[in-house]
């Protein structure tokens, strides 16, 4: 017999991300990761968060919930992708091997149907990247996948200046070998990346000491180019954006 899946992201609508009623669904098998699956379990949401999960029987069903009955389908946590090209998302071009500067975020398309097809199979939070053939082919973009109709209503972060919102694309081994300007050979490419991070270093560490945006970035001293490119590649080096590589 097929087990109709249904997960927790479907279960909640997210209009009710805020509800002040408790939501109780029950009779479902879930799935609570951390130990064994509950056969006959129950789940309580309130304000958008799990406030109680139990079997039946040892779960209080809080006044004035509104109680579902999803006894046949099975609950388990959202799924994490970490590594995603959901969105129809362009990175970096075949103009130079390196684009730090280039963000995921400026580009994806939040309304593609590959957005909405992920969310139906269960995944909840996206790791978003450009694709492969690049040193380095731009920044990533963490997202939650809400319903929304701009980047901003998916993004995990609050504000993409100030925080980090993403990590990097990165390709290693023969993936970004071609014509010039790209190397052709393995150590030529790993001379590209020690010679960009090396270049970032001494603003790493004025971004670790200090954990803002550089002054001659917000005066206008130096371009957003310049400022994008060394915080970018700056962050990796002090651990807070991580890189995705492939090879």
């Amino acid at each position: 017999m097929r087990v109709r899946l249904t997960l927790l992201i479907a279960l909640i609508p997210l209009a009710l991300y805020a509800q002040e009623q408790p939501l109780v669904f029950h009779g479902a098998r879930l799935y609570p990761i951390s130990r064994p699956p509950i056969e006959r379990g129950v789940l309580v949401v309130q304000h958008g968060k799990i406030v109680a999960v139990g079997p039946e029987g040892e779960v209080s069903i809080p006044d004035q919930a509104t109680v579902y009955d999803v006894t046949g389908k099975v609950i388990m946590p959202g799924l994490v992708d970490t590594h995603s090209h959901i969105g129809r998302v362009e990175g970096g071009d075949r103009s130079a091997p390196m684009h730090p500067a280039v963000r995921t975020l400026d580009a994806i398309d939040v309304r593609h149907s590959s957005v909405q097809r992920a969310r139906a199979g269960g995944i909840t939070t996206v790791n978003v990247m450009s694709g492969s053939g690049h040193l380095l082919s731009g920044q990533t973009v963490y997202l939650k996948l809400r319903k929304g109709h701009t980047i901003e209503d998916l993004l995990y972060c609050r504000d993409p200046l100030t925080e980090v919102c993403g990590g990097l694309k990165m390709a290693n081994g023969t993936n970004p070998q071609g014509d010039p300007p790209f190397p052709g050979t393995r150590a030529k490419a790993a001379a590209l990346v020690r010679q960009q991070f090396l270049k970032a270093l001494p603003t790493g560490a004025r971004l670790s000491r200090r954990r803002v945006i550089p002054k001659r970035c917000r005066s206008g001293t130096w371009t957003w180019k310049r400022c994008w490119r060394c915080s970018t590649a700056a962050a990796s080096c002090t651990s807070t954006r991580i890189g995705t590589t492939t090879s």
